[in-house]
């Protein structure tokens, strides 16, 4: 589950000369004041391992979710991508996206213009963020984060849900200042959607299950 990545107190006798001279996780010991998202990125080294977000001017540290999770992060993703680059649109997974004072990193993000040799965007040129929905973080992904990213005009949020080993996608589009339900399938049934691109899939399809071999006798 996340957990906010509060700084204690320093040592009596730590000084300057103990502060790390460049981006490095070690800042988050001696940092007690709050966060923002351009902090962040210019304190806290890049990883390929746990999120690092900012909300509310704390630090949340979230560790790499399931296999499920990684199978569908993998592959929705290109597979929205290639739909998505005949509307004119770029697809991420897993981007810094600064909002405000805050950085979300969506699990996947549509936006506006290519993301290249950038290491952040800001939220107003996403047109759609995505979240898959992780057993121990449901309520981030089912109700804060949606609120969050409708809070910043994001026009449409995708959830991907894995409840029992059952992928369902819902697409919800932002009226009047709430998501609400454009689209939805679950697996074995095709999931289409028209806006903001063009897109279908049937959810099973996310997921990698073993096949038999040919040759295996039953």
């Amino acid at each position: 589950m996340a957990q906010a990545a509060y700084a204690p107190e320093p040592a009596p006798d730590a000084g300057a000369d103990d502060r790390p001279a460049g981006p490095s996780f070690d800042v988050l010991r001696w940092r007690d004041e709050p966060w923002t998202a351009q902090l962040a990125l210019d304190l806290l080294p890049e990883t390929n391992g746990p999120k690092v977000e900012v909300l509310s001017g704390s630090v949340i540290v979230t560790p790499h979710a399931g296999i499920d999770h990684q199978s569908v992060e993998r592959e929705l993703p290109y597979l929205l991508h290639r739909a998505a680059r005949r509307a004119g649109l770029w697809v991420y997974p897993e981007i810094n996206v600064v909002s405000g004072k805050d950085l979300f990193i969506p699990d996947i993000a549509v936006l506006t213009r290519s993301g290249g040799g950038r290491s952040a965007v800001d939220i107003a040129t996403a047109v759609l963020l995505g979240e898959i929905v992780s057993p121990g973080n449901r309520r981030k992904d089912v109700i804060d984060r949606p609120r969050e990213y409708a809070a910043a005009g994001v026009p449409f949020f995708l959830r991907v849900d894995l409840r029992n080993r059952v992928p369902t996608l819902a697409l919800l589009e932002l009226v009047d200042g709430e998501f609400r339900p454009l689209a939805a399938a679950a697996a074995g049934t095709t999931f289409v959607m028209n806006r903001p691109f063009a897109f279908s899939v049937d959810p099973a399809d996310l997921l990698d299950d073993e096949e038999p071999l040919e040759n295996e006798q039953p």
